[in-house]
């Protein structure tokens, strides 16, 4: 099984690819790890397949590139080598249960790259992991994005994509509650958003109502990469993926 996580630069990509790993192995399954980020210096797991033995953001601004320059330059050289990665990773997906992918802590230069959408299109039927952090849920048009991005992604890489909120250890019980309630209820969140005023809640207002027709069934899953909670719910997600019998709903 393929999972790769994807998401903001600070949503937890990287701790929850180690942190979600380790909860599976000692489930007994065999992990293997995929580092895809060219400018990561620590990693809180062991890569079985890591693109900074080819090229690093750091080598790159040592030949002159800024920061930005050296990301992008560096997954245009890795392009050239999309096809073997992939191989890599489809071998590494017959040797083992699970094979968990880190995506750059800059999501842009995975997901509008042509590397990214190559490379996910070269796979298995991979699951993603849209990992996304509480802060920017602050007002109800904020969940009408989140949904929506998700949606994006699945139509840019072609992969099903679950919506994952991390940090949920940040959170109260009442502020779970809530994110809940706005996530999963989608005629509650159309509702609410029918009395805003703001251009920005009109136009949340009418993408939300024909969600339910665009949108694949998927669930949020709620997760911590710090305390563990909601990977059983991830570890079933992917289970239920790679079953002829089971959905995302």
């Amino acid at each position: 099984m393929i999972v790769a996580f994807l998401g903001t630069a600070g949503s937890g990509k990287t701790t929850m690819a180690g942190s979600f790993g380790r909860y599976l192995e000692e489930q007994g399954h065999s992990v293997a790890y995929v580092n895809l980020d060219t400018g990561v210096r620590k990693l809180p797991y062991e890569p079985d397949l890591d693109v900074r033995e080819i090229v690093t953001v750091e080598e790159l601004m040592a030949e002159g590139y800024g920061p930005n320059g050296a990301i992008v330059e560096s997954y245009d050289r890795l392009l050239s080598e999309v096809g073997r990665i992939a191989r890599e990773i489809l071998k590494l997906d017959g040797e083992r249960e699970y094979t968990l992918i880190d995506t750059p802590g800059q999501m842009e230069s995975f997901l509008f790259h042509e590397f990214g959408v190559k490379l996910m299109e070269s796979l298995s039927d991979p699951l993603l992991a849209y990992l996304f952090d509480p802060e920017i849920l602050k007002r109800p048009h904020d969940y009408c994005f989140v949904r929506f991005f998700a949606l994006m992604i699945d139509l840019r890489l072609g992969t099903t994509t679950v919506p994952v909120l991390n940090k949920i250890d940040l959170l109260s019980e009442e502020e779970l509650n809530r994110h809940k309630k706005y996530l999963e209820d989608i005629e509650y969140l159309t509702a609410r958003l029918k009395f805003d005023p703001t251009m920005q809640g009109l136009l949340a207002y009418r993408m939300c109502s024909f969600l339910p027709e665009v949108s694949p069934p998927v669930r949020v899953v709620y997760a911590s990469a710090k305390d563990g909670r909601g990977f059983d719910e991830l570890e079933t997600l992917s289970y239920e993926h790679y079953c002829t019998c089971g959905d995302l709903t």
